[in-house]
């Protein structure tokens, strides 16, 4: 019996449902030496922002058990050459493009959904509100369900209604589902979950912490279950909004778990960084095991936790 790999988030068609994760693979070059970007359900581009960031002073990453922190700080080339370089080269390589924007305050989102909307070939845009809102005393704008309402509003009356938006979400709040409901009900077509979790390491030598800026994004096989549980709460509470789960996947089977809580897509990301080809193999063993389990279709493992339980 053969297996239909693929999968669909708010309209928008992928072959397999295996993605990067933003800010892990830039937007594709490295990887492209390895294996082609059409393999790939999507490649999910690093968060662009208006202006070049040059990112945060070093050290930046620092290793930590099962997982890493990093506090990179959004570097990139800003949406001018971005625009002018990188999405060219993605449409050359044939591969279906995701564009995650972020921003500093509302108003950046909406500038940058405007540059976007007359873009061709974008599959859909990720939203990342995991950033600190200059204009809210610094609170990141996903854990407060009113500011991540804006931002996605925001960005929803700038790109029209035609390309979907995925809302990408912290896991640093008390009740996720509560942000989720509020950025599907200012206009998000999906979700991703979950970004990075807010981390700090001390080095016992030297007795200061090992970041320069003291703390950063936790991400790695040491996140998966708050990814797992995340997903399954929000599948549980918005079982028609698609999510794009990721958190520490390094295997088919950690995918296939996100997959069961109720993830339609899975981003890899950390695990790119030892092996380039953590994609592929993702994407290969997840394939076998839906086989496996007698799926005929993927979209039928979706959730497949939820109906087991009731």
């Amino acid at each position: 019996m053969s297996l239909n790999f693929s999968t669909s988030l708010a309209g928008a068609f992928f072959p397999n449902p295996i993605f990067t994760a933003s800010g892990c693979a830039g937007s594709g070059k490295e990887l492209s030496q390895f294996f082609p970007l059409t393999s790939l359900g999507a490649v999910v581009t690093k968060s662009i922002m208006i202006k070049p960031r040059s990112g945060r002073a070093t050290p930046r990453m620092a290793e930590t058990p099962s997982g890493m922190l990093n506090s990179i700080g959004l570097q990139g080339p800003g949406i001018d050459l971005f625009l002018e370089k990188d999405i060219p080269w993605l449409r050359e390589q044939g591969a279906r493009i995701i564009i995650s924007i972020a921003g500093e305050s509302v108003d950046d989102y909406a500038v940058l959904a405007r540059r976007l909307r007359s873009v061709s070939g974008i599959s859909a845009l990720e939203v990342n509100i995991s950033c600190p809102n200059v204009e809210n005393r610094g609170q990141v704008f996903a854990c407060n369900p009113v500011t991540a309402a804006e931002a996605i509003t925001a960005v929803r009356r700038n790109i029209g209604g035609e390309l979907p938006i995925i809302a990408k979400l912290s896991p640093d709040v008390t009740d996720i589902t509560e942000i989720a409901q509020s950025v599907v009900g200012a206009g998000a077509d999906g979700l991703a979950l979950i970004n990075t979790l807010l981390g700090m390491v001390i080095d016992t030598n030297s007795m200061s912490p090992r970041l320069s800026q003291k703390t950063g994004g936790l991400s790695g096989p040491a996140i998966r279950p708050i990814a797992v549980r995340a997903i399954y709460q929000v599948h549980a509470a918005l079982p028609q909004i698609p999510i794009v789960g990721m958190g520490g996947v390094t295997s088919g089977r950690d995918a296939f778990e996100l997959v069961l809580a109720g993830a339609r897509a899975i981003s890899v990301g950390t695990a790119t960084f030892g092996n380039p080809s953590a994609v592929i193999k993702v994407r290969d063993e997840l394939e076998e095991i839906c086989t496996e389990r007698g799926f005929s279709s993927f979209s039928d493992a979706v959730g497949y936790a939820h109906r087991v339980e009731s």
